[in-house]
């Protein structure tokens, strides 16, 4: 990763870019398309940008610490990913999507169930 893309961040930036422009004639075509991720929202609006998209909305799908720390530890029987690391990473996409005014869906008191079907509407809208 860091001998092709210089450091971690280098191939988020570079994944970022490649993925928007392999969705970008899905998305020139009119399909309702998804693209999942934990990648910084500048990387976004630049790969969106460089893919000529201009009609997008970020969605930060976030939860309290506490949610995150049971989610990953108990239902994803991975509670080493919920360390200090996970938690700066989380307020770090918060604060950006707050600081670029992208909705928040905090599913800290939301089942899956209503999680997923929040995601869907925006799709649909």
């Amino acid at each position: 990763m860091i001998r092709d893309h210089g450091s971690p961040e280098g191939w988020q930036r570079d994944k970022t870019l490649e993925w928007l422009a392999r969705l970008a004639p899905r998305v020139r075509k009119g399909s309702a398309t998804l693209l999942e991720g934990q990648m910084r929202p500048s990387f976004i609006k630049e790969a969106a940008a460089a893919a000529d998209i201009d009609d997008y909305r970020l969605l930060l799908i976030d939860c309290d610490d506490a949610t995150r720390t049971h989610r990953l530890s108990v239902e994803r029987g991975q509670p080493e990913l919920a360390d200090a690391n996970m938690m700066n990473w989380a307020a770090y996409l918060r604060r950006e999507a707050q600081a670029s005014s992208f909705e928040i869906l905090d599913t800290s008191h939301l089942s899956l169930k209503q999680s997923v079907d929040n995601v869907l509407r925006h799709l649909i809208d």
